[in-house]
């Protein structure tokens, strides 16, 4: 299919025939969900860099725009997708990308690709771009409700192009486990509407061979580890999400450390409490291999004490550990990474710093089910281990994964909330658990986990 005089390209090759009914539907919306490794993303960018393509023949100047929930995330997903696409096509080199702000824009005509975080919703809104064929939220489970599409959907519409039909929309998402989850009942609701295309997929419909040897490899280790989780991440099921929320199976006990897989890296995290919380740090080792292996821990709760440690004793405490964690023999030459902490707590943070100089970072919290979700990734990879008997630092409150594991059994979510968009965890004994899910949700790129 020639779509310019200086390159051919064939979209049979590039766009498995699963998803022959996106590029041919002329539904203005069209809402793409399913598994990881579908390539539901792909063929999106490059529908999107075709419809605006027909428009520069003709000299038009057109836009499309693309929505992420949280700003932050663009430049590293859609961003770099659209250049992709565009490359695919072989005419990356007519247009001129920028960062500040995020867009792309072809030099010749002025048409642009323009990328936004719907946390920026009035400047968003206030944007009067025009001249619009096309509108994509990526990752569309992020957001809050349809509701927020809604806001930003008939400004959009009102900034049409005059040569357009219509303002065409696409949503791509991975369905959270959670079938009542609210983006599982929208789309749903959805599926029989006239201007809807509701479109499943999963890497089983790659037909084309974009699944590698590699990848393939990856998703039978997740499936042997946890099939439920496999369904949900890789055919993109709502399974549901049980009273337990993690399979305990998937906390490998060690002896010792591995011979042949050293620690190249550590990481802390740490929850904090005063008068009635506990304060839970943990250290972690990332290997050579990829494995994560919790090293230690420093558990101090001040329930049923008469005097009760104040900040500035947590903070030497803490400190001890730290030092005392780091230069240990068994890991010599492991240098840390990242200090994480509750972003909620400011006064052992700052009392921290006043007495050793050093920042502990606050954790970028997600909702609570997708920081869950950040530990299953890792969990069902099958790449986290503890120490049973971590190696002695003589230190008080240390020494002991014990309770690291019994919260972790414990935790569970509220059966009352199970059947609703909002599921709840039981917040009682987690604070080793918020800080495990702290120190996956702060170093997801480092342990290859899904953001």
């Amino acid at each position: 299919m020639t779509v310019s005089r200086k390159v051919t390209i064939d979209i049979q090759k590039e766009v498995n025939p699963h998803f022959k009914c996106v590029w041919t539907t002329k539904k203005p919306y069209n809402i793409l969900r399913g598994g990881r490794n579908s390539f539901k993303s792909s063929v999106i960018a490059l529908l999107l860099v075709f419809m605006m393509l027909r428009y520069l023949r003709q000299g038009e100047k057109v836009n499309v725009v693309v929505v992420r929930k949280v700003a932050s995330t663009i430049r590293d997903s859609v961003y770099l997708k659209i250049q992709w696409a565009l490359s695919k096509f072989g005419i990356m080199g007519e247009f001129k990308p920028t960062i500040a702000p995020f867009k792309i824009m072809h030099k010749s005509t002025g048409s642009t690709f323009y990328f936004y975080g719907q946390d920026d919703f009035q400047k968003l809104k206030s944007n009067d771009i025009g001249n619009l064929i096309a509108v994509w939220y990526e990752e569309a489970a992020e957001f809050n409700s349809a509701e927020e599409f809604d806001q930003t959907n008939t400004t959009f519409m009102r900034q049409k192009h005059p040569l357009a039909d219509m303002v065409r929309f696409f949503w791509s998402y991975n369905p959270p486990r959670n079938p009542y989850d609210w983006i599982n009942e929208w789309s749903d609701s959805m599926v029989g509407e006239d201007n809807y295309l509701v479109h499943e997929s999963s890497y089983k419909d790659d037909e084309l061979g974009f699944v590698t040897d590699q990848m393939l490899q990856d998703i039978e280790r997740i499936k042997n580890n946890d099939y439920d989780y496999y369904r949900y991440l890789y055919l993109g099921e709502p399974v549901g999400l049980g009273t337990n929320v993690y399979n305990m199976n998937l906390f490998k006990p060690l002896d010792a450390l591995p011979d042949d897989d050293k620690i190249i890296a550590l990481y802390y995290s740490m929850d904090t409490g005063h008068s009635v919380s506990a304060t839970s740090c943990g250290c972690y080792g990332l290997t050579a291999k990829g494995n994560v292996i919790r090293l230690n821990t420093y558990y101090y709760s001040p329930m049923g004490q008469v005097k009760k440690k104040a900040p500035s004793e947590l903070s030497k405490d803490i400190h001890s550990f730290v030092r005392a964690t780091a230069t240990c023999e068994h890991w010599k030459g492991a240098r840390i990474q990242k200090r994480t902490i509750d972003s909620a707590e400011a006064a052992l943070r700052n009392q921290y710093y006043k007495d050793f100089g050093q920042h502990w970072d606050p954790v970028a919290k997600k909702k609570k089910i997708d920081m869950i979700d950040l530990v299953h990734d890792l969990l069902a990879q099958g790449r986290f281990y503890y120490l049973k008997k971590p190696y002695k630092t003589g230190l008080p409150y240390c020494d002991s994964n014990d309770v690291f594991i019994e919260e972790h059994k414990k935790y569970q979510f509220d059966e009352k909330t199970l059947n609703s968009d909002d599921p709840k965890v039981i917040k009682e004994d987690d604070h080793t658990v918020d800080e495990f899910q702290y120190f996956c949700t702060a170093n997801a790129r480092d342990l290859r986990l899904k953001v």
